[in-house]
């Protein structure tokens, strides 16, 4: 064994809170300038808040900051005000892209929301209230949360955090520590205090690439609904997968594919067509347009407690 020749000191408190002052402030140097401010033009008013992906004006917000809207007004934070259309909106997540009609400079990079984990730094940025580019902080509270959209339906691998989010924030980005947007800003719970939800960013990931090739998003519907959860060692093992995460069914519709291809309740979901599936992003990804009317291999672990193979057909998801 080593000998240590002299004391190892602990850092203090202001070092400690320096070093969080500056990672806060660097993600911020980074994702800041992308961030705008999204208006309406015609239809109903209103505002929120959006982000570019890329130099040429590509911009996510959430649907329900565009609404009915065609075209919106965009503000940027080095005071660019331009015009922007509306390429395509995904009511089931609450996505929605713009294009705007002008480069507006500073973009910002998607970041991969499957590395994330509870007690992650999250920064969200926005227009929450009329304050313009306002910045909170908080940590990534939880993962895999389901919450319902304005349609109706439920959108899947949400997350929780307890960053400030007010209404305005809504479309803006949740950044993480290393300066990446992991979430797309879309929910408070009223007369909650510090629960407040984002779209990950895989999933905003995959409606953007949807929506840029066939103008919207088309998905294969098996009628689950489904967290992500933790993935026993032995049951990875046992089904020959590396996999650390999978998918839990939590509730089945009635009349659906998944009733008739006989998957249950409780049921846990590894790989669709030989594909792993670490997290419900995985399902939305696997189960997309060109799975509809085909047979599609289900890999559980059943509530039974054996590995089965189940054969579903995918339907069309009624708009």
């Amino acid at each position: 064994m080593g000998i240590i020749e002299k004391n190892i000191s602990a850092a203090d408190d202001g070092e400690l809170l320096d070093s969080y002052s500056k990672t806060i402030a660097g993600a911020v140097d980074l994702v800041g300038p992308a961030v705008s401010r999204i208006e309406r033009i015609g239809g109903k008013g209103g505002h929120g808040s959006g982000f570019a992906i890329s130099p040429d004006g590509l911009i996510i917000t959430n649907n329900h900051v565009v609404n009915d809207a065609k075209a919106v007004r965009i503000k940027t934070a080095e005071g660019l005000t331009t015009e922007g259309r509306v390429l395509g909106r995904d009511p089931d997540t609450d996505i929605a892209l713009v294009r705007a009609n002008t480069s507006v400079g500073s973009w910002a990079r998607l970041g991969d929301s499957k590395r994330l984990r509870r007690g992650h730094i999250a920064v969200a940025i926005g227009n929450p209230l009329g304050f313009e580019w306002t910045v909170t902080a908080g940590i990534i509270s939880a993962l895999g949360r389901s919450m319902r959209a304005s349609n109706g339906r439920l959108i899947d691998d949400v997350i929780q955090t307890d960053a400030a989010l007010n209404p305005g924030n809504s479309g803006g980005p949740l950044v993480s520590s290393s300066g990446e947007v992991v979430g797309v800003n879309t929910a408070v719970i009223q007369g909650a205090q510090s629960i407040a939800f984002a779209v990950a960013s895989n999933t905003a990931n995959y409606v953007v690439s949807e929506i840029l090739r066939f103008g919207r998003v088309r998905r294969g519907y098996i009628g689950i609904a489904a967290d992500t959860v933790d993935l026993h060692r032995k049951i990875a093992f046992a089904a020959g997968s590396l996999q650390t995460t999978s998918v839990r069914i939590r509730r089945i519709e009635p009349d659906s594919p998944a009733r008739s291809g006989g998957l249950q309740e409780g049921d846990l979901v590894l790989a669709i067509n030989g594909s792993a599936v670490a997290g419900i992003d995985d399902v939305v990804r696997l189960l997309d347009g060109d799975r509809i009317g085909e047979e599609t291999e289900f890999l559980i672990f059943s509530v039974q407690g054996t590995l089965e193979r189940k054969t579903l057909i995918p339907s069309s998801r009624a708009s």
